[in-house]
């Protein structure tokens, strides 16, 4: 007789003890503030495309007087496209452990089942917020949004855009440069980019350490003369935190992401937003596998969904790289 690998059972787990707490509580965050700030929408196929266009620059338009109509040649709009991606979590549970009276029913398989399409949720976020560029053919890759962004961008040196190729019909992952700190110099900058792009920048998406340096902008000398003191009611508190920036270009909502301080490259980029340009699109939604067939004392189940993320314009989008996103060296 054999068990199937990886089978969870009684042997294993922690929670089966009548003196627990039968309150379950999960550590693990689960905000995922991009996926959770776009749009979503469904998609046909596993190659969505669709089109990008901008306006023409602003000219010195002056016509003569009884002039006959000459007629411009007209520029058709750039087709671009990404790549859906399979997102899947799975487990499997004796049916001894599975009727175990467990403490916190942390074991049971429908809160296996949440669980796990929760983490689902996050593994969208870390695909976007990564910098992966897209890949076709059967192991598909969502190209993510820094590998899309070449308009917008304040990069240190050695460092160069990637961006959508249209030869390839794919996405290239854009070259790390020295790391620096960040500064309200570097997010002005940015932000005057998007605003003379035509962007209309709303959220700013940090690594937490980034965040705390956002804070800091504080106390610089163009800063601290807006400064006010906050009401809090009877209690006396210190106020040491900033939400929102508003500067010479915009205002925009800081938020701080906990899925970006899981890794140096995940966090080295700061993210500013305007959601009309970006959208998060399923072609197959979070759901479970129902069709999986049962094998010997156990229970299996699989959780999986296909997705890709749609930039409709990249000059809506802005990114400042390589920032020092962990500590201040790192």
């Amino acid at each position: 007789m054999a068990v199937v690998t990886n089978t969870f059972r009684t042997t294993s787990a922690v929670g089966n003890r009548e003196t627990l707490s039968d309150v379950v509580s999960r550590i693990t965050p689960e905000d995922t503030p991009i996926y959770s700030l776009i749009e979503k929408e469904s998609f046909k196929g596993t190659h969505p495309e669709w089109e990008t266009d901008d306006l023409a620059a602003p000219a010195d338009n002056v016509q003569v007087e009884g002039d006959d109509y000459t007629f411009s040649e007209t520029t058709p709009a750039v087709r671009v496209g990404n790549y859906t991606q399979i997102l899947r979590k799975d487990g499997i549970i004796s049916g001894t452990q599975d009727a175990t009276d467990n403490a916190g029913s942390v074991e049971q398989v429908k809160y296996q089942k949440l669980k796990k399409a929760v983490e689902l949720k996050k593994d969208v976020e870390y695909s976007i917020v990564a910098a992966n560029a897209s890949v076709a053919g059967t192991t598909r890759k969502s190209g993510s949004l820094s590998t899309w962004i070449t308009s917008n961008v304040s990069r240190d040196a050695g460092g160069s855009n990637g961006g959508y190729n249209s030869g390839t019909g794919l996405t290239v992952a854009p070259t790390n440069g020295a790391q620096r700190a960040f500064t309200k110099t570097i997010l002005d900058s940015v932000m005057q980019q998007g605003y003379n792009s035509g962007a209309n920048f709303r959220h700013l998406v940090v690594s937490p350490y980034v965040k705390s340096v956002f804070v800091t902008f504080m106390s610089d000398s163009n800063v601290e003369s807006f400064r006010y003191a906050a009401s809090s009611g009877k209690d006396n508190s210190i106020i040491a935190n900033a939400d929102v920036y508003e500067g010479p270009f915009g205002k925009v909502m800081v938020h701080p992401n906990r899925v970006m301080a899981g890794a140096a490259g995940l966090a080295r980029n700061a993210f500013l937003i305007d959601t009309e340009f970006l959208c998060w699109g399923w072609f197959r939604k979070i759901m479970e596998d129902k069709e999986v067939a049962k094998t010997g004392d156990a229970k299996k189940f699989v959780m999986l969904g296909e997705g890709a993320l749609k930039v409709k314009n990249q000059k809506g989008l802005g990114v400042a790289a390589d920032l020092f996103g962990l500590t201040a060296a790192s």
